[in-house]
C-alpha cells in the first residue's frame, strides 16, 4: 500500500514540489526556545510542543525529522550550534563521555551544548568503544557499564542511547541490529533500561572528514525514504551526522542549505529524539 503522502502527491516525489513552495512558508518547529517568537513574526507562529508525541499530533501532510549529531563535544560542535540557532531548529547531540573532558575546547563545547535550549543531550557511550567495535560488543556487561559511566559523568537525566559504530534499535516497538554479533550487548542495554535508537539516514564523510556530497543529494534521499516507506517508524525519520564533519565552510554551507530547504517546503516538523514515538514507554 502506498503511503498517504504519495497518494496526495499523485506519485510525484514528496520533495519534488520544493520549487513550487513559497520561500516564506511557515516553519513548524516544536523546539522549546523563547527567542523563536522574536525570530518568526506573529503571522508565522511556531507550533507548540505537544506533551506526548504520536501520529495524531502530526497532520497527515507533514513528516517528522529528528536531527541527531554524534561524537560531541568535538571539532565542529560550535559550528553546529551556530547553524541550529540560525535556523531556529532543534536537534539531539549524542555525546561521548571522554570527549567532554578531552581538551579545553571540548570542555567549552559541553558547556555550550548544555546551555542551548535547542539541543537535547543523549548517551553515545563513555569510550566510543575505544574505536574497537568488535571487541567492545563481545562483552555485554562492559558495554552496559560504559554507558552507565557516560550517563553519570555527563549527568544525563534520561537513558536514551546510541551505540558507537552500530545502527542498533531497542525500543518497545522496534528491534533491529545491523551486525548480529552485537545482539547480546544490545539486549543487555535494553534490559538495563536504555532506550537504544539508531538512524534512518546518515550523511557520511569524505576521506577528509567533511560532509560527502551536497544538500540536493541528501534531500533526494529524504524524499526516497519517505516515498518508499523505509523509516523505522512511518512518517518519522532519524537523521544522523557527526560534529567533526562540520569544520570546513563547504560542509557548513551544505548542512545549512539542507535544513533551510527542508524548512521552506512547509512539509516537515523538527523534533528532539525524546519525542520519537513510544520512546518513553516503559521497556518490556
Amino acid at each position: 500500500m502506498k503511503k498517504l503522502f504519495a497518494e496526495k502527491s499523485k506519485n510525484k516525489t514528496f520533495l519534488g514540489m520544493i520549487a513550487l513552495m513559497s520561500a516564506t512558508s511557515i516553519l513548524f518547529n516544536s523546539c522549546d526556545k523563547k527567542k523563536s517568537e522574536k525570530i518568526i513574526s506573529n503571522a508565522h507562529p511556531v507550533a507548540k510542543a505537544a506533551p506526548t508525541i504520536d501520529d495524531e499530533n502530526v497532520s497527515s501532510d507533514k513528516r517528522v525529522i529528528y536531527l541527531t549529531f554524534d561524537d560531541g563535544p568535538n571539532q565542529g560542535t560550535e559550528n553546529l550550534l551556530r547553524i541550529l540557532n540560525k535556523r531556529n531548529v532543534c536537534a539531539t547531540a549524542f555525546l561521548v563521555g571522554q570527549h567532554a573532558y578531552g581538551s579545553k575546547k571540548q570542555k567549552d563545547g559541553i558547556e555550550l551544548l548544555k546551555k542551548d535550549p535547542l539541543v537535547e543531550l543523549a548517551n553515545h557511550s563513555y569510550t566510543h568503544a575505544h574505536n574497537k567495535y568488535t571487541d567492545f560488543y563481545k562483552n555485554p556487561e562492559a558495554v552496559v557499564r560504559d554507558f552507565d559511566i557516560a550517563k553519570d559523568s555527563l549527568k544525563l537525566t534520561d537513558k536514551i542511547a546510541r551505540t558507537p559504530g552500530r545502527n542498533i534499535w531497542r525500543l518497545n516497538n522496534i528491534t533491529a541490529t545491523d551486525i548480529k554479533s552485537s545482539t547480546l550487548a544490545a539486549n543487555s542495554l535494553k534490559k538495563a533500561g536504555y532506550k537504544v535508537i539508531g538512524w534512518d539516514l546518515e550523511w557520511k564523510p569524505t576521506n577528509k572528514m567533511a560532509l560527502k556530497g551536497n544538500h540536493q543529494l541528501m534531500l533526494k534521499k529524504v524524499d526516497s525514504i519517505f516515498y518508499n516507506d523505509l523509516e523505522k517508524t512511518s512518517r518519522h525519520l532519524v537523521f544522523l551526522t557527526h560534529d567533526q564533519y562540520l569544520t570546513d565552510s563547504d560542509s557548513l554551507d551544505e548542512l545549512d542549505l539542507f535544513i533551510e530547504k527542508l524548512q521552506k517546503t512547509n512539509r516537515f516538523v523538527f523534533r528532539k529524539i525524546s519525542a520519537y514515538p513510544k520512546i518513553n514507554e516503559i521497556l518490556n
